[in-house]
């Protein structure tokens, strides 16, 4: 009696447990045929889900269904809370891994002197680096719509200067009073 409730209890724990996951495991595995693998990755052959349900409760594993919709569908024997808490693992791995890019935007006027432009320049190179998108904008105050050149030779100054640490991704374009460009950074392979 004592084995038979220890078994119940078992099976329970884990259908509450364990059934928040995608793939379907032990009593919600529907069907009559499966071909199931070991937790070994050894193949057990074609089997009721009866079989496979009482194998994997003698081993006190979980019967997945890892390929509903195979030709015939797979099970595998395995502990499914493991494989959960592997993929999150995983998963929270590839995220640290992952670079957010930012846009970063520099801003100059039109009649810029050559040092603050330098200082513009080491600014973007700076941003660059660190792996992130630039956004240069040359606004025009005033008068100074009426001269777009001086703002074009300005751009091609500042992609010259940029170039050994990043590529253009838009050319220039007027928006409204501004010329807008954008540098995405080179790849570091």
């Amino acid at each position: 009696m004592r084995n038979f409730l220890h078994s119940f209890f078992t099976i329970f724990w884990r259908c509450l447990n364990i059934s928040k996951g995608e793939l379907r495991i032990n009593e919600a595995i529907t069907g009559k045929e499966f071909r199931v693998i070991d937790n070994n990755g050894s193949q057990l052959g074609m089997m009721s889900a009866s079989e496979a349900l009482e194998i994997a409760y003698d081993r006190d594993l979980d019967l997945v269904e890892i390929a509903p919709n195979a030709a015939p569908p797979v099970c595998k024997i395995m502990d499914y809370g493991k494989y959960l808490f592997e993929q999150s693992k995983k998963e929270k791995e590839a995220r640290k891994n992952q670079k957010v890019v930012d846009v970063k935007e520099v801003r100059m006027s039109s009649t810029i002197d050559t040092h603050d432009f330098e200082t513009k320049v080491n600014q973007a190179v700076k941003f660059l680096k660190s792996g992130d998108k630039i956004k240069v904008s040359v606004r025009f105050r005033k008068r100074g719509i009426a001269h777009p050149q001086l703002g074009e030779e300005l751009m091609n100054r500042f992609k010259e200067a940029v170039f050994e640490f990043g590529n253009v991704d838009k050319p220039a374009k007027m928006e409204g009073r501004s010329l807008v460009m954008f540098v995405l950074p080179k790849s570091s392979k």
